[in-house]
């Protein structure tokens, strides 16, 4: 628990994807994956912002949220890009974090958190 003295955490952004993310799809057959549905759920209730995004576009993200359940745990949904204008490559963000989904599952949103100040810290002694 936090004391009133203590720093507010910054806020934790979060994108995820749909497929074979949150939902994975055999022919006409689509099997929702449970235990990552779960914990961004549970990601949402210790406080991150949730931004749903797929390469199937944004109508494609939200419907696929609305017919999972967790459409409400979003704050938006995004297309994938395609392309990324940015001065640094994805790989030397410091400030951002790759997680599997198949190792996600007990982690909470401080695991994450020391996750990235790991990386911060090794960023600036190089």
């Amino acid at each position: 628990m936090q004391s009133s003295n203590s720093p507010k955490p910054q806020q934790f952004y979060i994108y995820v994807d749909i497929d074979d993310t949150l939902v994975r799809s055999y022919g006409s057959k689509r099997i929702p994956i449970t235990a990552t549905i779960e914990h961004i759920k549970e990601l949402k209730k210790e406080g991150a912002k949730l931004y749903c995004w797929s390469s199937g576009g944004a109508e494609y993200a939200k419907n696929t949220a609305r017919e999972l359940g967790i459409l409400d745990i979003f704050e938006a949904f995004l297309p994938k890009p395609q392309m990324l204008l940015d001065d640094q490559g994805i790989n030397s963000w410091r400030g951002m974090i790759e997680v599997h989904p198949m190792s996600c599952r007990s982690n909470s949103l401080d695991d994450y958190r020391k996750q990235l100040q790991a990386r911060l810290t090794k960023s600036f002694d190089i």
